[in-house]
């Protein structure tokens, strides 16, 4: 027979690998009746069940069993006993105060409209934002390649202004299209706390400049005075001392003199700046590279550019749009269309999206592009992204149907 210093430590041992499941069944049993019930269960009744389940010999009457007591390890026995009855009542009080200390109406809904603390808000004229401050070190996407050390970088120092009386879910996902817009990323992942801590993972571009510049036009750069505030994207009238030509802004940077034109085929042979350009001009002599049609590229390669202006695009009507919903109570909500919910693969009519639910889709976007206003005969399926306005309540009840 073993000494008795060694029985004990292997009664210790047996009753901490055998009380793990009862103290779990423990634990169980008292969260569950003090959050539904608001009951506790007695003690009594966890310690006869714990040794129940750990299989000596029914419980509490293993204690006066001569077969036991009399055994060669019956001092080991004995100790694993008491350890599981510790384990069993240890558990069992914890997981009573944990029900007792649980919020009875926590739902999903909640969770998702979880929204910032108010000591990270900062208050511009009427209205509060945030400015997220991403920490630690800019992810990777699995399935993509990893990001360039310099785009690293500057993602990790953006700065992200949004508006703070929305929920964190709806800010996660407009840090992460602004993310995609501002760094042309493929995707982007963002995980934002109630401090406004935000985690960031990304996917490098898949291409560089001719990724922006359309089928059938040329990318040619160019050093010219240009107005302040000149973007991407904005429409421009070159001249020169023959002509003009009409292109649209593909990138803009500080230009040095005595450059010469470069000039780009849609994505072959590339021979502007490789990494992304400044978002707008400083106004004054710059670097600007404008995608324009083939006969007029080699008109602008060939001859000095003596000005550059902006066309008028006219006012931004999906803005005053935005307003006018905003004001009459409605919101406009990207919604994704779940695999098996309600709209996949079932007609717009069919469903009653605005009978049903009070929204209207104003539009669907999917790999084969945009369908807008779509009519009762309209079929969306899975991960086919939807265009709603609502009030927001039935935006709410919409989204957790069908996205």
């Amino acid at each position: 027979m073993a000494s008795f210093p060694l029985q004990v430590l292997l009664g210790v041992y047996l009753g901490l690998v055998t009380g793990i499941v009862p103290a779990l069944v423990s634990w169980g049993l008292g969260f569950a009746f003090k959050y539904f019930t608001n009951v506790t269960i007695p003690g009594f009744g966890t310690v006869v069940l714990a040794l129940a389940i750990a299989g000596v010999n029914g419980g509490l009457l293993a204690l006066n069993d001569k077969a036991i007591t009399n055994s060669t390890n019956g001092v080991a026995v004995l100790v694993a006993i008491v350890v599981v009855l510790m384990l069993s009542m240890y558990a069992h009080a914890k997981g009573d105060q944990m029900g007792a200390a649980t919020p009875k109406r926590l739902t999903l809904k909640k969770l998702a409209g979880r929204t910032l603390s108010s000591d990270v808000v900062e208050f511009v004229g009427n209205r509060g934002q945030v400015k997220l401050n991403i920490t630690g070190e800019v992810g990777d996407l699995e399935g993509y390649p990893p990001l360039p050390a310099e785009l690293r970088a500057e993602i990790r120092e953006a700065s992200i202004a949004l508006p703070a009386d929305l929920p964190i879910s709806e800010l996660e996902h407009r840090a992460e299209d602004q993310l995609r817009t501002e760094f042309d990323l493929v995707d982007a992942s963002v995980r934002i706390d109630e401090r406004g801590h935000a985690t960031v993972a990304a996917a490098p571009p898949t291409a560089g400049l001719s990724k922006r510049v359309p089928n059938g036009k040329r990318a040619v750069s160019l050093t010219t005075l240009v107005p302040t505030g000149l973007a991407a994207g904005d429409e421009v009238r070159l001249r020169t001392a023959d002509a003009e030509y009409d292109g649209t802004v593909v990138s803009v940077r500080p230009g040095k003199e005595g450059e010469t034109p470069a000039v780009t085929d849609g994505g072959e042979d590339v021979a502007a700046p490789s990494t992304p350009a400044a978002k707008t001009a400083a106004g004054g002599r710059d670097r600007v590279t404008v995608a324009v049609t083939r006969e007029a590229s080699r008109a602008l390669i060939a001859h000095e550019v003596t000005g550059l202006t902006v066309q008028s695009r006219g006012e931004r009507e999906e803005f005053e749009l935005l307003a006018l919903l905003r004001r009459s109570g409605k919101r406009l909500r990207r919604v994704t269309v779940k695999e098996g919910g309600p709209l996949d693969g079932h007609g717009l009519g069919e469903v009653g999206v605005h009978s049903t639910y009070g929204v209207v889709v104003l539009a669907g976007r999917s790999d084969g592009g945009w369908t807008v206003a779509p009519d009762s005969e309209y079929v969306p399926a899975a991960g086919q992204e939807l265009f709603v306005v609502g009030a927001p309540a039935d935006l709410d009840a919409f989204a957790e149907v069908a996205a």
